[in-house]
């Protein structure tokens, strides 16, 4: 008998096969696991993500949710809530010119890949998706840094991977990860009120001053939307960083012409993106029964949307299992969809695309260590805890 069970350690080391059974025999499969639906073909999950009505984020959109974020931050909350929030966040972007962030960017991804370029072999993960991602987020978020700083990136990073994982046994947040996200709590209160005293051309100073006719964010949504920034930024950068290596590794001829040609590597993320996204699942809450391919949905339910496999569904890509740099994949759901599409796009696309230009600079050729991978125990987020990867000179 069938199974999908989004906590399964196969699952995170191979969720496509399952992928694919639910979308050709049930896209609309009810998982006793995970206690709820998952949606699996890519249309469904398309019109779900835009009927907000219908599939509220308002109960929280992490397949396990963290205590106190439902209802407080821009993934966890519906209209009209959610539009005053995402008009307040925007402008806190807007201000902050991420094109002024490239210099800092390529500096970072250079002086990594330059330590790397003598090594035989190294863990792309610890060594440069990693540092690379906290100290981005340093410098676009205006995280303490130097005299400043009370802890190191080293934390700041464990904290927020650990946010994101869940327990596969008991299919919970374990301790440990309610402890890390307490812990990233702690330390947004600081730095946000560091920021106040002493406010910066960054993120944090201007969500904690954005204003639209009178409206603020308030003391609340100012903690949750930088803690959940913190996290996602590191999670979903990193993750997807270390996904995208993973590809450039194995798409042996997609990664030589990124290499010879720089400009190629904009399609190279968006059909990585669309291939191996870091971001799988997330969940919302039924408003209303809703009957769809023979199920009936009832009013209350939780639903997956399966973006990692509305991504490989042949019926929107063809030959979807292929990694194909030149296929332009319109409308793919690696950062999320509909209302709920990730606000961080333009940063997380900059990024990767500055931090491969450099890092192919250093290190054209290299392949991985072909030993199996360890995958992050999450259903939500999908990346390898480690990636091996041997230069060839």
């Amino acid at each position: 008998m069938f199974q999908f069970d989004p906590y399964a350690p196969e699952v995170d080391a191979d969720p496509f096969p399952y992928y694919k059974v639910l979308r050709d025999e049930q896209p609309c499969f009810w998982s006793p696991q995970a206690d709820m639906w998952i949606l699996s073909r890519y249309a469904d999950i398309v019109t779900a993500g835009q009927d907000a009505l219908t599939y509220s984020s308002a109960s929280g959109n992490l397949m396990t949710e963290l205590p106190g974020r439902a209802g407080a931050t821009l993934g966890t909350t519906d209209a009209p809530r959610h539009d005053r929030l995402r008009g307040l966040i925007q402008h806190a972007f807007m201000k902050r010119n991420l094109e002024s962030l490239s210099e800092p960017i390529r500096d970072i991804a250079r002086d990594l890949a330059q330590s790397l370029r003598e090594r035989e072999q190294f863990d792309f993960v610890s060594e440069f998706s990693s540092k690379f991602t906290v100290r981005v987020l340093i410098a676009a978020l205006g995280l303490p840094t130097g005299a400043e700083a009370t802890v190191d990136e080293t934390t700041v990073r464990n904290n927020a991977v650990m946010m994101v994982q869940s327990d596969p046994v008991t299919r919970t947040k374990g301790p440990q990860h309610l402890a890390a996200y307490a812990w990233m709590q702690d330390y947004a209160a600081g730095v946000i009120a560091q920021r106040r005293a002493n406010p910066r051309n960054d993120l944090i100073s201007h969500f904690s001053t954005a204003e639209i006719d009178g409206d603020k964010l308030d003391e609340r949504e100012v903690l949750l939307t930088t803690t959940t920034l913190i996290m996602a930024g590191i999670e979903s950068l990193g993750g997807f960083m270390a996904m995208f290596a993973l590809n450039m590794a194995d798409q042996v001829d997609a990664r030589r012409a990124c290499v010879a040609n720089p400009a190629l590597l904009p399609d190279a993320v968006e059909e990585s993106l669309r291939f191996n996204t870091s971001a799988q699942r997330f969940r919302r809450r039924l408003m209303k029964d809703v009957t769809l391919h023979g199920q009936t949905m009832k009013t209350g339910d939780f639903v997956c949307l399966a973006y990692g496999s509305g991504n490989r569904d042949e019926r929107q890509y063809p030959n979807p299992d292929v990694y194909d740099l030149t296929r332009k994949p319109r409308g793919h759901l690696g950062f999320g969809g509909g209302v709920h599409a990730c606000l961080g796009t333009a940063i997380a696309r900059l990024s990767v695309k500055i931090a491969f230009d450099e890092f192919h600079k250093a290190i054209p050729e290299y392949q991985r260590v072909h030993e199996q991978l360890s995958w992050m125990p999450s259903s939500t987020f999908r990346s390898p805890l480690r990636l091996d990867l041997v230069l060839q000179r």
